[in-house]
């Protein structure tokens, strides 16, 4: 009987791998947007941080070039949360809300 119970296990552990591998390549694929300045600069990536464009509004380009390097860091770091977040939030679902620490690579 502690057998079958272990091969039971066994199977729902790799079931479980399956689908948190499965939900990692579906993360690849979703993008976030991050902003700063009110909209004018914005950083696209998807939830792998794979950055994928950056939109700088015109206006910005005459202004001060600290400034602008401040709000694309800023519009970066906002689209990295939100990454997070996202992905957080998916692999939560998965995990049946067990906390994984930051950075945490799946499968096991």
């Amino acid at each position: 009987m502690l057998k079958g119970q272990l091969a039971g296990l066994m199977k729902q552990a790799q079931a479980m791998q399956d689908n948190l591998k499965k939900a990692q390549d579906e993360l690849a694929l979703v993008e976030v947007e991050g902003q700063s300045g009110a909209g004018l600069v914005k950083v696209v990536m998807t939830c792998k941080h794979d950055v994928k464009r950056i939109a700088i509004d015109p206006s910005l380009l005459a202004d001060d070039k600290d400034m602008l390097e401040d709000l694309v860091a800023a519009a970066f770091n906002d689209a990295v949360r939100r990454a997070e977040s996202v992905s957080q939030e998916k692999m939560g679902k998965l995990t049946a809300g067990m906390p994984m620490p930051p950075g945490m690579k799946f499968p096991f």
